[in-house]
């Protein structure tokens, strides 16, 4: 199953993210179908830059987000 979610990159304590399309059980760092965003929660606007075009377009081809994703997205 596909899902929609977040891979950390940067520093330990300066984390950011992607918003990514990968297969539910692979690993954080692990093989990425498609990039569709980024996601910087120490932003003091909390920004999030994302494809909203591709976002839907892998909704309906199945692709599940996460919680955390859904609440981000919202």
């Amino acid at each position: 199953m596909l899902k929609i979610k977040l891979q950390p990159t940067g520093k330990r304590h300066q984390r950011f993210y992607r918003i990514v399309v990968a297969e539910e059980r692979s690993k954080l760092s692990g093989k990425v179908i498609d990039t569709l965003g980024t996601y910087n929660p120490h932003d003091p606007e909390n920004v999030i830059v994302l494809n909203k075009e591709n976002y839907q377009l892998w909704l309906t081809k199945g692709a599940q987000p996460t919680d955390t994703i859904r609440k981000l997205v919202k």
